[in-house]
C-alpha cells in the first residue's frame, strides 16, 4: 500500500470517529417499559390533571322556577275632560240669577237682556244676593247734587221692609236723573242692617242695554244698584247713600 492509500483511509477513519458522538446525541433514546409490567390497554387514557373536576354527566336540567310575578294591567282610563265650572247654588236665603231676573224683568220691561248681563257680572264678582230692593229716584246735578229714593227691601227669610235713601253725589253729571232702580244686597246679616251709609262709586261703572251698575259698600255689606231712567249719568259720582226707615231731605 503506497503512502496515498493509506492517507485516504486514516482521513474516514477520523470522519467516522467525529460523526458518531453527534449522531449519538440527536437520537432520541429508545423506550424500554420496565420489567414485568402490563402492556397499555388498547384505547388508554391518561388520567386527568389533579384539581380538575369533570361536569356531571346526564340530561340538561332546567333552571327551579322564578317567583317573579309581572304586575297585571290596569284598565284604561280617559284622561280627564275640561269641565265648565257651574255656577255655585244659591243657599235657602239667597236668591238665585234666575230669581232676580225675572224680577227685574217684570220691574224693568223690555230691558231683560242688559239685566241679565249686570247680574252675571255682579254674581261673578260677589256671589249670590241675599236680598234686593226695587224702587224709584230722582236726582240731578252738574258739578254736584243730590239723590232720594224709596223703595222695598225684599228679603226671603227676613220679611221685607219699607226702605228710603238719600246722599250727595259729586262729580261730572249730564241730565235730569229719573229712575227705576234695583239694588243687589249681599250680605245682608238683618234687615236692619240695611240702614247705614254705604260708600263708594255711585255712578256708571258699568253699561249694557240702557241699564247702569255701580257699587257701595259698609261694614263688609255689599249694595249694587242697577239703575235706568231718564237722564244718562257720565263719569264717576263719588259720593255715599244713608238708608233710613223714614222719609228725610236730610242727606247727611
Amino acid at each position: 500500500m503506497n503512502f496515498t492509500a493509506r492517507l485516504a483511509a486514516m482521513t474516514l477513519l477520523l470522519a467516522g470517529a467525529i460523526a458518531a458522538p453527534v449522531m449519538a446525541q440527536t437520537a432520541p433514546p429508545a423506550y424500554y417499559p420496565p420489567s414485568g409490567s402490563a402492556p397499555p390497554p388498547s384505547g388508554y387514557a391518561p388520567p386527568p390533571a389533579p384539581g380538575y373536576q369533570p361536569p356531571p354527566s346526564g340530561p340538561y336540567a332546567s333552571p327551579p322556577p322564578s317567583s317573579y310575578q309581572p304586575p297585571a294591567a290596569e284598565p284604561y282610563r280617559p284622561p280627564p275632560t275640561a269641565s265648565v265650572p257651574q255656577p255655585v247654588p244659591p243657599r235657602d236665603d239667597q236668591f238665585s240669577a234666575d230669581e232676580l231676573i225675572d224680577a227685574g224683568h217684570r220691574f224693568f220691561g223690555g230691558l231683560s237682556r242688559g239685566l241679565a248681563l249686570i247680574v252675571q257680572k255682579a254674581g261673578s264678582q260677589w256671589g249670590q244676593p241675599n236680598g234686593y230692593i226695587l224702587g224709584e229716584e230722582a236726582g240731578g246735578a252738574f258739578v254736584g247734587g243730590l239723590r232720594y229714593g224709596d223703595g222695598t227691601l225684599y228679603t226671603k227669610n227676613a220679611g221685607d221692609r219699607r226702605v228710603f235713601w238719600q246722599g250727595p253725589t259729586i262729580g261730572f253729571d249730564a241730565g235730569a236723573d229719573g229712575a227705576r232702580t234695583m239694588m243687589l244686597v249681599y250680605n245682608l246679616p238683618s234687615t236692619e242692617a240695611v240702614f247705614d251709609r254705604f260708600g263708594g262709586i255711585d255712578g256708571s261703572a258699568y253699561f249694557v242695554g240702557g241699564l247702569g251698575m255701580t257699587a257701595l259698600t259698609a261694614n263688609d255689606i255689599v249694595i249694587v244698584p242697577i239703575r235706568t231712567g231718564v237722564g244718562l249719568r257720565l263719569g264717576a259720582n263719588l259720593g255715599y247713600l244713608k238708608f233710613t226707615s223714614r222719609p228725610t231731605w236730610n242727606p247727611f
